[in-house]
């Protein structure tokens, strides 16, 4: 076992989301509309409660709910979830009203404010819907709103769908550097085989995410009314594990699961990271994208980056090489064309060179409009 291994052991023994600042909560269509019967108002308002009393202890959440189909499902009489793609984003259409409505409803009575994100794979393949899918989450976030966050399934294709919510939730983990994320199933946990057809199936208390293991216990999709199965749920652990967050794996009617998950306890199937956040994240802006370009900026603005941590404003840039759009990662150097650092630009090279040597401030003036005010944000910085 790996040192990395080790530590995330160790961590599993002390509670996976013990100390987890933002989450991710995933709940799939069988618990949110009651195996199909329709939104169960009792059972999202249950989670909307632990959902705010976890954003006062000043802990950020983020809900990815399945349920528009299965909803629509049941407001247009289909007893049977249909093939056609069509009438599936009908159904998505009309259930998607009574699922934002009902969480609309349940975080208000807590007090929280709420919104709505419909999201495609595309919005996550393209940088730059990604970083503007990415701001939008972080400001919500912010102003202390719980986003509930689906699939787009009214416009989506066979080519672009996520294809369940499992893997949304972790692309979202992902997308916000999420601490954890929390797969709520109507299953107890991970078993060794199927524990409805295999009585000696043997329960899963915790594992390293990603490992062959893990994807050779699970079975297929389970439920008549929602299209994830256990494998679904141990592959969404694997790609959450690559950015450096744990998964749990819990039944969603358990007794405020959230509030005992948050608080250390140990309940269902702990998946994870081997890979500490900050080195996951270090490893993916290093490793893994290619540099599109650079800026050379002033030692004032090296001073900042290299000893105080800051992001990189414009009016620190003195020089803009190369072609690049937002959201690529380009090479910041000092005056002696030594790299720094690098990571996600906010600008594309065109509005890099026209902001160059200004403060933030003026960045609307010139551009007609501001992204952000710096350049390079510091969450999307790795020093060199």
């Amino acid at each position: 076992m790996t040192a990395g291994q080790l530590d995330a052991q160790t961590a599993a023994l002390s509670g996976p989301l013990k100390g987890a600042r933002r989450i991710v909560v995933k709940v799939g269509s069988s618990l949110v509309t009651n195996e199909g019967r329709g939104v169960d108002a009792e059972a999202i308002g249950n989670w909307c409660r632990q959902l705010a009393a976890l954003a006062g202890q000043g802990r950020e959440l983020v809900m990815v709910s399945s349920g528009a189909i299965a909803e629509g499902m049941k407001r247009l009489g289909w007893a049977t979830r249909p093939k056609e793609v069509h009438e599936l984003q009908a159904a998505a259409a009309v259930g998607q009203m009574g699922l934002a409505q009902m969480y609309e409803s349940k975080l208000r009575e807590q007090g929280m404010g709420s919104a709505q994100v419909l999201l495609t794979h595309a919005d996550l393949a393209d940088r730059e819907r990604y970083l503007n899918a990415r701001s939008t989450l972080l400001t919500l976030l912010q102003h202390r709103v719980l986003p509930v966050i689906n699939e787009n399934d009214t416009v989506v294709n066979d080519e672009i769908k996520f294809g369940d919510n499992d893997t949304l939730g972790a692309l979202v983990a992902n997308l916000v550097e999420a601490d954890a994320l929390v797969i709520l199933t109507d299953q107890r946990g991970l078993y060794s085989a199927d524990p409805r057809k295999d009585p000696n199936a043997r329960f899963i208390d915790s594992a390293i995410a990603g490992t062959p293991e893990l994807e050779e216990m699970a079975g297929g999709a389970g439920s008549a009314i929602g299209r994830g199965g256990m494998i679904t749920k141990i592959l969404a652990a694997k790609r959450a594990a690559s950015s450096g967050a744990n998964t749990v794996i819990a039944w969603g009617r358990e007794p405020d699961v959230l509030l005992r998950l948050a608080a250390g306890e140990a309940i269902g199937t702990a998946l994870m990271a081997s890979t500490a956040k900050l080195a996951a994240r270090k490893q993916w802006m290093v490793d893994h994208l290619q540099l599109r370009g650079a800026v050379q900026v002033d030692a004032g603005a090296a001073l900042k980056l290299r000893e105080e941590g800051k992001s990189l404003l414009p009016i620190g840039v003195h020089e803009v090489v190369g072609e690049f759009h937002r959201g690529d990662v380009i090479a910041v150097r000092d005056a002696a064309g030594v790299e720094l650092a690098r990571g996600l630009s906010n600008y594309s090279s065109a509005e890099a060179r026209l902001i160059a040597r200004k403060p933030s401030f003026e960045i609307e003036r010139v551009l007609g409009y501001a992204a952000e005010p710096e350049l390079i944000h510091r969450d999307n910085l790795v020093l060199a």
